[in-house]
């Protein structure tokens, strides 16, 4: 009896111990997660301004963070809205839906935002899949509070979600927002109306986060809380690092007072992609290879080509971008084998000059190679083209009937992704990392599942 009195006593103890300690681990939860996403983010321009920085903005974060210096997006092509949609996802547009700013809306082809539902009110209704923000409402019941600002519609509602409290973004300068999310809390409505827009507008976003964390009752409690925030590029790369430096100094240092840094969690990272159009005259005049691909040119070539297999017609409505655009409803009613007739346009496709690769509709769909993957994460069969040109890196692809002239780069695009706050050890990853794993970082940092699309594993 003494021996199982001991056996009891020891027993409780343990039981206790163990939820004392779960207790710890769920109070040590953050808050408050702070996501900052800054477009074309670029590790090597961060680094060279370093010495232009103050103590407690960029410094601070590359000092005390724990740093991944090597991420990367896992699909492609990569735009601004892509690659936030994937970041508030943790997916890619292959299940997201987002593959980029906007895309030709079949069967008229007209450009629509990813935003624009029935071309009218601005939505996340083209977001297919549950955000970040959305668990934590879905998590909290409603209480968990999710505000995103930023300098474009896009960036500021695909980083918000269907369920968001409140968004914000720049239109020149004044503020605008969308009836999708009212009502619109009352202090932001206060801000809005009374304060316009500056000339830096990053300087705005971080003025009206900061007004958010004042005003709002963001993170006070202990259900966990998002605010979004959105940065843009400048025209100068140093002033622009310079005064990102110092905007996110005040965004911390109030962050700090207010909460204590151990209860929050801020994630900054870029969007992987630079919009970066302006050497093709200086590749040409150091002799660098280069040219120019006419994609219309080539899909009248294409249609000759076909016209002469089939018989005349148009098989190629439309381009856009590197897409080519087929008559499915033509090659259907004349029994053409659609994949037959893809196989074809590729082998004709493959010998223009200046096309590096060309992938096809069927291909993307059914292929296992690894080597597609990227693409095919990129890809949404009800919103691309049929064929794929990949244009040879270092030349021009020019659209003349919509106004597009893009070099081709597929070089690999340096940034990072710094966790820093909430009792986070400072460290240094060098492995390489896919953005799509932020998510569900933060996700089990808060203790909620990850948005359900998401299939990679946290970081830590």
């Amino acid at each position: 009896m003494r021996r199982n009195k001991y056996l009891y006593i020891t027993l409780l103890a343990v039981l206790g111990f163990n939820q004392e300690a779960m207790a710890q681990a769920v109070a040590s939860a953050p808050k408050l997660v702070v996501n900052i996403t800054i477009d074309q983010l670029r590790a090597d321009y961060l680094e060279t301004y370093t010495p232009l920085y103050c103590r407690d903005g960029f410094k601070r974060l590359l000092e005390k963070g724990k740093i991944y210096t090597n991420a990367s997006f896992n699909f492609s092509p990569i735009d601004r809205a892509s690659a936030i949609a994937s970041l508030s996802t943790g997916t890619t547009p292959y299940y997201h839906g987002i593959i980029g700013t906007e895309w030709l809306l079949r069967p008229n082809y007209q450009p629509v935002s990813c935003i624009t539902q029935d071309q009218h009110q601005q939505t996340p209704a083209n977001l297919q899949t549950s955000t970040l923000g959305d668990e934590m409402k879905l998590a909290s019941g409603g209480v968990a509070l999710v505000y995103a600002f930023a300098p474009s519609a896009d960036a500021a509602i695909l980083s918000a979600g269907h369920a968001a409290n409140g968004v914000a973004w720049t239109n020149k300068s004044r503020w605008s927002n969308v009836d999708y999310y009212a009502p619109l809390p009352q202090w932001q409505s206060d801000f809005t109306r009374t304060f316009a827009v500056g000339t830096d507008v990053n300087r705005s976003i971080t003025d009206l986060a900061i007004k958010c964390l004042e005003q709002s009752s963001i993170g006070i409690d202990d259900t966990p809380d998002l605010l979004s925030i959105t940065y843009q590029q400048g025209a100068s790369p140093r002033d622009t690092y310079i005064n990102l430096d110092y905007d996110i100094s005040r965004l911390i240092n109030r962050i700090e007072s207010r909460f204590g840094i151990g209860k929050v969690l801020i994630v900054l990272t870029g969007t992987g992609y630079c919009d970066d159009n302006n050497g093709h005259e200086n590749e040409e005049r150091f002799h660098i290879p280069t040219g120019k691909f006419n994609i219309l040119r080539t899909a009248n070539l294409l249609n000759m080509y076909l016209g002469a297999i089939y018989g005349p017609a148009k098989y190629i409505e439309t381009c856009y971008k590197n897409q080519l655009f087929i008559n499915r409803q033509l090659i259907e009613r004349m029994n053409i084998n659609l994949s037959e007739f893809l196989k074809r346009s590729q082998d004709f496709l493959i010998q223009v000059e200046g096309v590096r690769n060309v992938y096809t509709s069927t291909q993307l769909m059914t292929s296992e190679n690894s080597r597609l993957e990227r693409i095919r994460n990129g890809y949404c069969i009800d919103k691309c083209g049929d064929l794929l040109v990949e244009v040879a890196p270092g030349w021009k692809l020019i659209n003349e009937e919509r106004h597009e002239n893009i070099t081709q780069r597929a070089s690999f695009f340096s940034f990072p992704v710094i966790f820093y706050g909430a009792n986070m050890p400072s460290e240094r990853v060098v492995t390489p990392v896919t953005v799509d794993r932020i998510a569900p970082t933060i996700a089990k940092s808060i203790r909620i599942r990850a948005p359900n699309a998401c299939t990679a594993e946290p970081l830590f």
